[in-house]
């Protein structure tokens, strides 16, 4: 009988073990290990780390967007945000670091982070949790929590079932594809569709649109000018 419970808590101690080490921390709390300034090897001067955040402080020293060395292309993501009052910030995916672009966002679509209730925006699709203007939650008994509390996001990135899903505070708030018609359908009822999206292939002269054209990218977190807190920042592989 000894003998049984010891094997049953070495199985359940390695069961548990094996969980969390799916889960791979990419902001260490103490260091910019791993992380950049967009288009830039060093960290601008609005980044700040302590008690385990990632903080950044408006100075008015814009386009200062941090973003991963390592990209990710199959994952779940899972990241605390506290956002000041009536402020606004973002947390790109699939974010490509080309030298014609200075900002995140040109090439990596956006889960909104925002104080919903004292940033005014006319539509769903700029309210966080949102995919940034191309998709909202129908959610009504979502839980966004107000400026200066922490809000859980988890965001699933799975291009092998053309499937973005996103969580926040445990409840589910939506999915969208990632690529095909109904992805190049919303995309063409944004701003995305513009001509300042377009790069150029290498070595040609044909443009294609940079925005969400890539499967494997970066994490990006916004320089949006208001104040934004990021805690407990990790990542794990889906295949």
């Amino acid at each position: 009988m000894k003998k049984l419970i010891i094997t049953a808590l070495i199985l359940t101690t390695s069961f548990c073990f094996s969980q969390s080490e799916e889960w791979t921390y990419i902001f260490d709390g103490k260091s910019f290990n791993g992380w950049h300034q967009y288009n830039s090897e060093t960290v601008g001067s609005q980044w700040s780390i302590s008690n385990g955040e990632l903080i950044f402080t408006n100075n008015r020293d814009r386009k200062q967007d941090l973003v991963t060395v390592n990209e990710y292309s199959n994952f779940e993501l899972s990241i605390e945000w506290n956002i000041s009052r009536g402020g606004n910030s973002g947390i790109f995916f699939g974010v490509k670091e080309l030298p014609e672009f200075d900002e995140a966002y040109i090439t990596g679509p956006e889960i909104q982070v925002l104080d919903n209730k004292n940033f005014f925006t006319s539509t769903k699709l700029h309210k966080s949790p949102s995919l940034y203007d191309l998709v909202s939650t129908d959610n009504k008994n979502l839980i966004v929590n107000k400026y200066g509390e922490w809000n859980h996001l988890v965001l699933k990135i799975d291009n092998q079932n053309n499937k973005g899903t996103v969580t926040l505070n445990g409840q589910f708030a939506f999915s969208f594809p990632l690529s095909g018609p109904e992805w190049d359908r919303l995309v063409s009822k944004s701003k995305f569709r513009h001509k300042d999206y377009y790069t150029r292939k290498a070595g040609t002269n044909q443009e294609f649109l940079a925005f969400g054209a890539f499967k494997s990218g970066k994490i990006g977190l916004q320089d949006h000018g208001s104040d934004v807190k990021f805690r407990n920042i990790k990542i794990r592989k889906l295949y």
